[in-house]
């Protein structure tokens, strides 16, 4: 093994300890507490994405038709070929790390709108999971944010269709939030013959002054780091092509018959 390889190892475990100790300050200085799965009714933002559901979940029908067009999870961030494979989990990324991409929030006006309405929002993407599709467990980066789904286009077999979040199973319901700490081990199941879109938000976590500093200093840390650097760089190609295959879509001769 050669010193490159070895300094990335000694890099990824020191990274992996420090993690764990900003976590458990994070977990001590939470105003909600620390559970694996939260009360919506504990945020009054949930209501804002529960009321506009509609308009929300007809730009991600035209979204899906578009599906071909959208990338896998694991063409944006490289980091996640273990839980994303083929093409069988898309994202179309509204903001990502407090940065909007401007493309895609103007092919979804009204979802745009409705994000900016949300405290503390941090990251934003449709999320299209394929009939059969299955994303093992897994575990996300911190608990400085928390995770919300809103529940659009959603199997009829409901309990074939679902989110495990430590021991607790989550089943999507159309126009309905759920919220959970990603830092929890995780995995979603479509065993199904329908597809599942639901907005997945990133939202800050409530927490003491001292942990909104530590938060901040931490996220800092993390939006610089190759993790990130790499997926906004992939987005900003993507966005690009994404543009030119809308623009050769729009061109295309209609023919009358």
């Amino acid at each position: 093994m050669n010193v490159k390889s070895l300094m990335r190892r000694a890099i990824i475990k020191t990274g992996k300890f420090l993690t764990r100790l900003v976590d458990k300050f994070l977990a001590s200085q939470s105003l909600i507490g620390d559970p694996p799965v939260f009360d919506p009714a504990q945020f009054d933002w949930v209501k804002t994405l529960e009321q506009n559901y509609s308009v929300i979940r007809r730009e991600a029908e035209q979204l899906l038709k578009e599906r071909e067009l959208i990338p896998a999870f694991h063409e944006i961030s490289p980091d996640q070929t273990r839980i994303s494979q083929g093409d069988h989990w898309k994202t179309f990324f509204l903001y990502g790390f407090n940065r909007r991409i401007e493309t895609n929030c103007q092919r979804c006006p009204e979802t745009a709108k409705v994000l900016e309405q949300i405290p503390g929002m941090m990251t934003a993407w449709f999320s299209f999971i394929d009939p059969g599709c299955r994303i093992p467990p897994h575990r996300g980066p911190t608990k400085s944010f928390i995770v919300c789904h809103l529940g659009l286009i959603v199997p009829k077999e409901r309990e074939k269709c679902f989110l495990r979040v430590a021991e607790q199973k989550l089943l999507w319901e159309e126009g309905k939030c759920f919220i959970f700490d990603d830092t929890y081990e995780h995995e979603v199941q479509n065993d199904t013959e329908e597809h599942r879109v639901v907005l997945l938000l990133h939202v800050e976590r409530p927490l003491t002054w001292p942990g909104k500093i530590v938060s901040r200093l931490w996220l800092a840390l993390i939006k610089a780091s190759p993790y990130v650097q790499d997926g906004i760089k992939n987005m900003k190609h993507w966005e690009d092509r994404y543009a030119a295959a809308l623009r050769r879509m729009e061109q295309r001769p209609v023919h009358g018959g």
